[in-house]
């Protein structure tokens, strides 16, 4: 009795690894099958990768950084042009002294 009670629980035991092997299976191609579902479906959204989006951001920082450059070149070539302006102004304001007007 003793023997078969043994052979009874071996074979129970291995009843149990080939039904954890079966569920291991079975868990990986469910994992499969849902990744691959989900790849499609975000694939089917038009979404962006990560990489595309940081290099995009990435671009979009240095344009902005030239923009502000460029708005700040603008801005001191425009007081350079108004102080030019207003020098010119005066100037032409002001009698010429020690000149003669000929007739």
């Amino acid at each position: 009795m003793t023997n078969s009670s043994n052979r009874i629980l071996d074979d129970f035991a291995r009843l149990m690894t080939d039904a954890a092997g079966a569920a291991q299976g079975v868990r990986r191609e469910v994992e499969t099958a849902f990744r691959a579902q989900a790849e499609r479906m975000l694939n089917s959204m038009d979404l962006v990768q990560r990489e595309e989006f940081e290099a995009v951001r990435e671009m979009a920082v240095k344009a902005r950084e030239e923009n502000i450059a460029l708005s700040a070149r603008i801005e001191a070539l425009e007081a350079r042009l108004s102080a030019a302006t207003e020098t010119a102004e005066e100037s032409a304001k002001k009698p010429a002294s020690g000149r003669t007007a000929k007739k």
